[in-house]
């Protein structure tokens, strides 16, 4: 995949903590990190989201706020957006925090291998 298919995100050694905590401190942007921490991509599409009662334009912020703070990407295609959890840069920057914040909103995530105990 090439840049020109992705909305401007910051580097991995760009993105910042106190960014990070600030764009998640809004419900809503906390709910679209428990939606997106299955992995998959996901249109951007309020009703697939469970946001259906938001407008599409304040929906679309959100996601722009999680983007430029560097929780997530966007790959565009033709007139669609999908977007994804940086799940490896974000615990690469900051271990365990993703971990802790889906703990505390009850989101399931795929747990982490097993550390062998021999």
């Amino acid at each position: 995949m090439t840049d020109d298919e992705r909305l401007p995100q910051p580097v991995t050694t760009a993105i910042d903590l106190v960014t990070v905590l600030h764009a998640l401190g809004d419900p809503v942007r906390l709910r679209l990190l428990t939606n997106y921490a299955d992995g998959a991509e996901h249109s951007c599409d309020p009703r697939h989201l469970g946001l259906d009662h938001l407008h599409k334009s304040t929906v679309s912020h959100h996601m722009r706020v999680l983007r430029e703070a560097g929780v997530t990407t966007t790959r565009v295609s033709g007139r669609n957006r999908y977007v994804s959890l940086r799940r490896t840069d974000l615990d690469a920057r900051f271990p365990g925090l993703l971990d802790a914040l889906l703990s505390a909103t009850g989101a399931t995530t795929d747990p982490p291998a097993a550390a062998s105990t021999d």
